[in-house]
């Protein structure tokens, strides 16, 4: 008996050793399986990743030339003398000459409004001198107007009003807001330009925006700033803009 169990045991350990050889092959090509797939997923990741970050970065301009639409004009004039009543008196009459030079032009008198009057005195040899200095603005969207007015300001001086260096013109747009949306357009079909010329140089193809930025709007003269005495400003402007555009890379 002791025979037939020591036959029996032997016959059945190499099925044993068979089943756990088939279940670790089995478990094996599991695993290889899963890391041949983990590594394509991952392979096919990093490539794409990589295709994300092709990207050209580039700026585009967009100019346009408009004219101002309204005119402030700061007329400063002053008198002196040895009291403050007769002082005060000439500067009256200044400013009696200065809206009347305004109101033959043509000007509505809602458009000229005061701005201020200062007092100052000093003295040479003990007597004493008072100067009174008044300021008038001009606010008009009478553009054409405000630059016939600043052509004839002599006619002040031949008054007899004394223009100080505060004196001067101004003229602004205010219309941006209502050609921003355009403008900004035109400067990113201008950055997609100059990235389609770096893609072809590169042998690229540009694909979509990834990032944009929008740079600010500036409003400068269009003949360069104007100088010298009595010039303040002039009407025709150039409002310039610059975005930065970020495209991707195909």
């Amino acid at each position: 008996m002791t025979d037939e169990a020591e036959i029996t045991d032997t016959g059945a350990t190499p099925r044993a050793d068979k089943a756990m050889l088939v279940r670790w092959l089995a478990s094996a090509g599991i695993v290889a399986i899963g890391l041949i797939v983990g590594g394509f997923v991952l392979g096919d990741g990093l490539v794409r990743m990589k295709a994300a970050e092709r990207s050209v970065t580039v700026r585009g301009l967009a100019e346009r030339e408009v004219t101002a639409d309204l005119a402030t004009w700061t007329v400063s004039f002053a008198s002196t003398a040895t009291d403050l009543r007769t002082a005060q008196a000439s500067t009256d009459q200044d400013a009696t000459a200065v809206r009347e030079f305004f109101d033959d032009l043509g000007f509505p008198e809602n458009e000229l409004t005061p701005a201020g009057v200062n007092v100052s005195n000093y003295t040479d040899d003990g007597i004493v001198f008072y100067t009174v200095r008044q300021r008038i603005v001009l606010r008009t969207k009478d553009i054409e107007r405000a630059q016939r007015a600043v052509r004839r300001q002599a006619e002040l001086v031949r008054k007899g009003v004394v223009l100080e260096d505060g004196s001067g013109i101004t003229y602004t747009f205010t219309g941006l807001n209502a050609i921003k949306p355009e403008m900004v357009a035109e400067a990113t079909r201008d950055a997609r330009m100059a990235a389609e010329q770096f893609a072809e140089d590169s042998g690229a193809d540009v694909g979509s925006i990834r990032k944009a930025t929008q740079g600010y709007f500036s409003i400068d003269a269009r003949d360069g700033e104007a100088g010298g005495w009595g010039v303040g400003d002039t009407p025709f402007k150039k409002v310039r803009v610059v975005t930065t555009v970020d495209f991707a890379l195909d």
